[in-house]
């Protein structure tokens, strides 16, 4: 006898951790039950007609809700709406878990990321508290280590317990993202609208903070969060010293490796190479740097992240799938499912697996798209 809370997914294509299987999927109090081939002939199970089934995805690095707190310049909206808002994006992508980047220090002095902070990290907490989100909401910050106030405002956010993933990232020109310097001019004198003589001299300032504050600031966080047992991910990894580094302070993601080499050195120590989604849908890094789909050839991409833009993310690892490289569909639906939640700690979610969390993606293949027909999160439909 099958209970009220019971639910019942047949004839899906189930994509499971090495394979995709035509089967069923049963789900009971919010957890798998059961994943076995074939189809069910229990007449209140749900006729999948041959969609994708896989695991919630699991995003790690969006600044995605920054949009919505500052849609404009100059304009604050509503926090509470704002987290909604971004919630019901990134439930429509699919993310049923996703860790919202806030940034610690900012590129500019007055920038709206360090005006905004504490008024993002409050609302993000009152509207999760509140039980109105409908995906699982934790906190990454990311740390910017040449901005003079990020030891300060770590040591004052860290024990929120939202906080589940911290990255180091320095973003000084010259250097690591932007070790091309007419990428870094380009990228920032255009965003900015700076006349050739105030880029020089903000690039002067970037390069003299990250010589005051970077290493310091760099090796206290890192050790707060060996000692509290946070992961901790390195950031534009260029080089192999890079690398060694970033394992000598306990790192175990390597965020946005800019080369090759780097991104090798890291898979092959043990850290999890995580990419933007975005680079795989638009073909190529925005700052000049090595490509996802090059490391993806190499066998060393392991995370996705939608990075900027949440849709992204389902988009990329089915485009994964079709390109050329050793990656099978299932090989890439666990970049954005099994293998982040791995990376973090999250050892109840992110696979189709017998006692799990039943965070469930309904995804239809049409006009060589991947569509999103409907969304659960612990068997509750949110989308």
């Amino acid at each position: 006898m099958s209970s009220s809370s019971e639910q019942i997914f047949s004839g899906a294509q189930l994509v499971l951790n090495n394979e995709v299987v035509l089967g069923t999927l049963v789900v009971q109090d919010g957890l798998i039950q059961e994943c076995q081939s074939g189809a069910s002939s229990l007449p209140q199970a749900i006729d999948c007609r041959g969609d994708y089934l896989l695991p919630g995805l699991i995003e790690l690095h969006t600044d995605n809700m920054e949009k919505h707190f500052v849609p404009r310049p100059g304009v604050q909206w509503p926090g509470r709406s704002a987290v909604l808002t971004h919630d019901a994006q990134v439930i429509a992508s699919g993310i049923t878990t996703v860790f919202d980047a806030v940034s610690i220090g900012d590129i500019k002095a007055d920038g709206f990321r360090l005006k905004s902070l504490h008024y993002m990290l409050s609302s993000l907490v009152e509207t999760c508290a509140l039980g109105l989100t409908r995906a699982d909401h934790l906190v990454h910050l990311r740390c910017e280590v040449s901005h003079k106030s990020c030891l300060e405002l770590f040591t004052e956010l860290s024990d929120n317990p939202l906080v589940r993933l911290v990255s180091i990232m320095d973003h000084a020109p010259g250097q690591r993202q932007f070790a091309r310097l007419d990428k870094y001019i380009q990228y920032y004198q255009g965003k900015m609208n700076f006349s050739d003589a105030q880029m020089t001299a903000f690039i002067a300032s970037h390069q003299q903070s990250s010589e005051l504050y970077s290493t310091p600031f760099r090796q206290q966080i890192a050790a707060h969060c060996q000692a509290a047992n946070i992961p901790l991910a390195s950031h534009d990894d260029a080089t192999l010293a890079h690398i060694e580094e970033s394992l000598s302070f306990g790192m175990s993601i390597a965020e946005f490796p800019t080369t090759l080499e780097a991104a090798q050195a890291a898979h092959q120590s043990g850290m999890k190479v995580l990419m933007g989604a975005p680079n795989i849908v638009r073909g190529g890094s925005h700052s000049g740097n090595v490509a996802a789909a090059e490391l993806a050839q190499a066998g060393v991409l392991d995370i996705l992240s939608s990075d900027y833009y949440p849709n992204s993310l389902l988009d990329a690892a089915f485009q994964l799938a079709g390109l050329d490289n050793p990656y099978s569909l299932a090989d890439a639906i666990r970049t954005v499912t099994s293998t982040p939640a791995a990376a973090v700690g999250l050892t109840d979610r992110g696979s189709l697996v017998a006692g799990l969390r039943a965070d469930l993606v309904r995804v239809r293949w049409q006009h060589d798209h991947p569509l999103i027909q409907q969304v659960w999160n612990q068997g509750e439909r949110v989308y």
